[in-house]
């Protein structure tokens, strides 16, 4: 699997990413939360689990899902 790191706040929101290159979960990048000043990420397979991340988090992009 080949994917290409970058900072979160550079992904489109409803764009695929997963946080580690060689990992299996994938994740679909959501909106910007003002009070907690951090980006939301839901998993794929399981909506009901979701994540809060800072912009300057290094994710992975451009992988075949």
């Amino acid at each position: 699997m080949y994917s290409i790191p970058c900072k979160l706040v550079d992904v489109k929101v409803d764009d695929f990413i997963i946080r580690k290159p060689n990992s299996h979960k994938v994740f679909i990048k959501g909106s910007y939360d003002r009070s907690t000043k951090k980006f939301c990420i839901s998993d794929t397979l399981n909506i009901n689990r979701s994540l809060y991340l800072k912009g300057s988090t290094i994710v992975y992009i451009g992988f075949t899902y």
